[in-house]
């Protein structure tokens, strides 16, 4: 196996564990639209850490956290309807990201492989990056999850019995922002929150507990990275579209099994 595609597999079934996990919640609270704000304001990110001379997955890390926290304040304004709010913040942070690589004159990007992904250029220094960030935020994950479960089920409920709600929507927010930072190189930004939701909703209906579910979407991510990098090497495939083809695939595939339960 040629180095490069032995790459992108680890890089890719290590993101697809940790989005498996992520996932879940995102499908649970409906956040999808959320996820897709965090990503578009990706771009934004890329462009700060053009500017300010820093790691581009710092500057991304940097804007999306400030984003999700934004949203959080803005939300318990309730100035806007949360669809309203989270349309603006998707699609002024993404134009000004454009606008700002745009004005960077003496700087050449890639921006196909910021909005679509690039697995298939994925480094040893990357998979370090991935693994570590991805231990992290698994860790994170852990450390929240009981307060998470509790906030889904009955936020008003939860707070009554001492989890504080605020904190814990804030943690999950910084680690949704790192994991949006990491699955760009895989997926990209027009296309990061499906690898999120799809193997997460292909899992719902055959799992009875949190953990079940988890671990299935894990397994549902990591077969459709495999499905797509398969396609993308004999078919010649965008790599990040055709995961999301296979993800789409395998949850077409799972409506059909009996072993279903009604999610």
């Amino acid at each position: 196996m040629p180095d490069f595609l032995l790459f992108a597999l680890i890089a890719g079934i290590g993101i697809a564990v940790i989005m498996g996990a992520v996932g879940v919640f995102v499908v649970w609270r409906r956040m999808a639209y959320f996820g897709d704000t965090l990503a578009h304001s990706a771009l934004l990110g890329v462009a700060v850490g053009f500017v300010a001379g820093i790691n581009v997955n710092i500057g991304i890390i940097a804007v999306c956290l400030g984003i999700a926290i934004g949203m959080v304040y803005l939300r318990r304004q309730r100035h806007l309807a949360e669809d309203t709010l989270l349309g603006i913040l998707a699609h002024s942070s993404l134009a000004l990201g454009l606008v700002t690589i745009s004005l960077l004159s003496a700087l050449r990007v890639d921006l196909m492989a910021y909005l679509f992904g690039d697995i298939l250029a994925v480094t040893a220094t990357d998979i370090g990056w991935l693994y570590g960030g991805g231990a992290l935020a698994l860790g994170g994950l852990a450390w929240l999850w009981k307060d998470l479960i509790a906030i889904t089920v009955h936020e008003d409920l939860a707070q009554t019995e001492g989890v504080n709600v605020l904190r814990t929507q804030i943690a999950f927010m910084a680690l949704f922002a790192l994991v949006i930072a990491m699955a760009m190189k895989v997926v990209g930004i027009l296309l990061v929150t499906a690898l999120l939701i799809i193997p997460a909703a292909a899992a719902r209906g055959f799992a009875r507990t949190p953990e079940q579910m988890a671990a299935f979407a894990a397994i549902a991510g990591s077969l459709a990275v495999i499905l797509g990098l398969y396609g993308s090497l004999f078919w010649d495939l965008p790599s990040g579209p055709a995961i999301v083809v296979a993800s789409a695939a395998i949850y077409a595939v799972s409506m059909t099994l009996p072993l279903r339960r009604s999610a």
